[in-house]
């Protein structure tokens, strides 16, 4: 099968486009051809292998995966032994193992069915970020009608996500995103948008029951301004030096928050099955709409992957097969 690979970490000029054996699933696993496969900052994660400090968990001087991707969405091919709720022909999207490919390897828990009328293409942009927008909003967030949200980051895959599922909470949600995003934000909900090139959110005297910091740069001290004082920051990711990748404000907001009114959270989302299958109803329902920004072919991976790092892409990017 075609297959994207990397044999050592770096750039994009890492990738490239070779044939490799089609994967067989085991106990619980399911083979599934591949139609579309999203595209997240993870990915760039680990196809540079920064921050360094990640590389304990996924290869310290090469990835042991050499095909890069985890969202998934296609057609099962195969399922293994003790596989039940899937057949052969059905459409599923969930998160499997390099998925950047023809065909892929995926747990059955981590699998759902694809919702009635979405198209396959869309739904390889959910799950990853669909599951961490969903756990910041409703687990860590713990979002309630009627609270004040701050998504910061609201135009990416898992922003997007977030302003959705918190409006869908009951929440009056205001997204952050540059200029050429505001009406999209907008248009999927947020009922105020703040242009960061034109305002700064700690100046506007603004402050939110919940703020959800997505891959961002700003100090603990500026978010708690905007942190109503019995508030919640969820802190999603960040973006910080080649070492540690700014985890350094992670840990610092583990440490204040004991000591102070206002909570401070960085979490790491979970790969449940069930939330995977909650995220397919709220699809079905029409309370989410995954947001693709472009598709590209699986030969162009490398330009997919640009694209995200440019910084450009509203809602996701989505390699297809």
């Amino acid at each position: 099968m075609k297959a994207i690979v990397q044999d050592t970490y770096g750039s994009t000029d890492v990738l490239r486009l070779d044939d490799i054996d089609v994967p067989e699933p085991g106990a619980g696993e399911v083979l599934v051809r591949v139609r579309a496969a999203g595209v997240d900052r993870g990915v760039w994660h680990l196809m540079t292998g920064e921050p360094y400090l990640a590389r304990l968990a996924f290869g310290l001087r090469r990835p042991r995966n050499r095909v890069p991707g985890m969202d998934v969405a296609g057609v099962v091919e195969k399922v293994g032994v003790g596989v039940t709720g899937f057949a052969v022909g059905d459409e599923v999207f969930g998160i499997g193992k390099g998925t950047y490919a023809e065909f892929a390897v995926a747990p059955a828990k981590k699998l759902a069915l694809t919702p009635e009328g979405l198209s396959l293409e869309h739904a390889a942009a959910v799950p990853i970020s669909g599951l961490t927008a969903l756990q910041a909003v409703r687990d860590v967030g713990n979002v309630q009608p009627g609270q004040s949200v701050l998504v910061i980051g609201a135009s990416g895959g898992v922003g997007t996500s977030a302003v959705q599922i918190a409006t869908a909470a009951g929440a009056e949600v205001t997204g952050v995103c540059s200029t050429a995003k505001v009406d999209l934000v907008r248009a999927i909900g947020a009922a105020h948008v703040v242009d960061y090139t034109r305002d700064d959110i700690v100046e506007l005297g603004t402050r939110y029951d919940v703020v959800i910091d997505i891959a961002g740069s700003r100090t603990l001290r500026q978010l708690r301004k905007v942190l109503a004082p019995k508030g919640t920051l969820v802190i999603v990711g960040g973006e910080g030096g080649r070492w540690l990748g700014g985890t350094e404000r992670n840990l610092r907001a583990a440490l204040w928050s004991p000591f102070i009114g206002q909570r401070m959270w960085a979490f790491i989302s979970r790969e449940r099955g069930e939330d995977i299958e909650r995220l397919a109803e709220m699809i079905a329902a029409g309370a989410v709409t995954p947001i693709v920004e472009r598709t590209f072919p699986l030969a162009d991976t490398a330009d997919a992957i640009r694209l995200l790092e440019d910084g450009n892409a509203r809602g996701k990017v989505v390699v297809t097969v």
